[in-house]
């Protein structure tokens, strides 16, 4: 299985090999845009130009690391949505191409079900039913999976993801982006009593919001007389903030839920503050499953795994697949669960 993946501004492609029900990586290349950290986040035009050009050499080396020439591929998987159109478009179809040419199966796969899939491509035996927390630069998502393409969703975002909440703030803080890596690194060595910003809708329901802590870091921003000196606690109290939230909605709902599996998906997930905190906060009632940073980040692995996923359902895209800025998450099912939100 050939995956490739161009929904934002990376460039990935991987192949999985073996058998059915248990396929390995054999290799992943990911390409990352630098351009984009001159004007502090993505340029769509510029990143859909850069996937038209990277691409054919990122299948190539991806198929020369693994070790196997183009005869071998039996599938193409690809990101059809959702994502940057234009980015989309690229992946979708350069992907068709090589299908149609090859006369190879051709799948189109979302790349938020590719998330929830990611951490299974280092850990075969992981199996639902969990809470799936997927938090990256343009979704914040609480799910509840029963099974493999079954997901009911518990809460989201009412406004900013957790992933463009950080970008914001780096860039208000004078960091560079992306936002996430360089405020954890920041954070590290800030106090935490320093600040308080507030948790939005901690203690309510299972969606989220971040708009109102972004506009908090603002104003302490401006008031501050030394940014230089406060620079990194300001950067602790809001990441302090975010996941604190984020853990606080993720334990309730495996209290809700009863599972003994929380899985952390997507760009924020890279966060080893993150995935430190949900295990110590869910220790004794739920394990952490999360996938290595470069898993997480938007890569062609986890698209080729959930690819192979459907391929084994007997699902394939026909040749009128198209890539899709708003594509719903599929088998998506509502979610009825008692609200365990504290009360007075």
């Amino acid at each position: 299985m050939l995956g490739i993946e161009t929904s934002c501004d990376e460039t990935s492609a991987a192949l999985l090999v073996g058998e059915r029900s248990r396929p390995e990586l054999a290799s992943l290349v990911i390409l990352s845009q630098d351009v984009h950290r001159v004007f502090g986040g993505v340029v769509p035009e510029l990143a859909s130009r850069a996937h038209l050009a990277a691409l054919p050499a990122v299948v190539e080396r991806a198929l020369v690391e693994a070790g196997v020439g183009w005869h071998a591929v039996d599938a193409v998987a690809v990101t059809a949505g959702p994502g940057l159109v234009g980015a989309l478009l690229v992946g979708v179809v350069y992907a068709k191409a090589l299908a149609y040419a090859g006369d190879r199966a051709l799948i189109g796969v979302n790349h938020l079900e590719g998330h929830l899939f990611a951490p299974l491509v280092e850990d075969p035996q992981l199996e639902p039913p969990f809470v799936a927390l997927l938090v990256s630069g343009g979704h914040t998502l609480l799910l509840d999976v029963p099974a493999w393409g079954r997901y009911r969703l518990l809460g989201a975002t009412r406004d900013d993801a957790a992933g463009e909440a950080f970008d914001k703030v780096a860039t208000l803080l004078g960091l560079g982006y992306p936002g996430g890596p360089e405020i954890e690194r920041l954070a590290a060595t800030g106090d935490p009593t320093r600040f308080t910003f507030p948790r939005p809708m901690r203690d309510a329901g299972f969606e989220f919001s971040f708009s109102g802590l972004k506009t908090a870091v603002l104003h302490a921003v401006r008031g501050s007389d030394d940014l230089e000196r406060d620079r990194p606690h300001l950067a602790r109290a809001f990441q302090d903030a975010v996941l604190d939230v984020l853990v606080t909605k993720l334990e309730r709902a495996i209290q809700a839920t009863g599972y003994r599996i929380a899985l952390l998906g997507g760009g924020v997930a890279c966060s080893r503050a993150l995935a430190e905190l949900a295990a110590r906060r869910l220790a004794g009632c739920a394990r952490v499953a999360v996938a290595s940073p470069r898993l997480n980040a938007d890569n062609a692995a986890m698209i080729a795994r959930a690819g192979w996923y459907r391929l084994a359902l007997g699902e394939r895209s026909d040749w009128t697949l198209d890539a899709r800025a708003d594509l719903p998450l599929p088998g998506l099912e509502p979610a009825t669960l008692p609200d365990l939100t504290p009360h007075p």
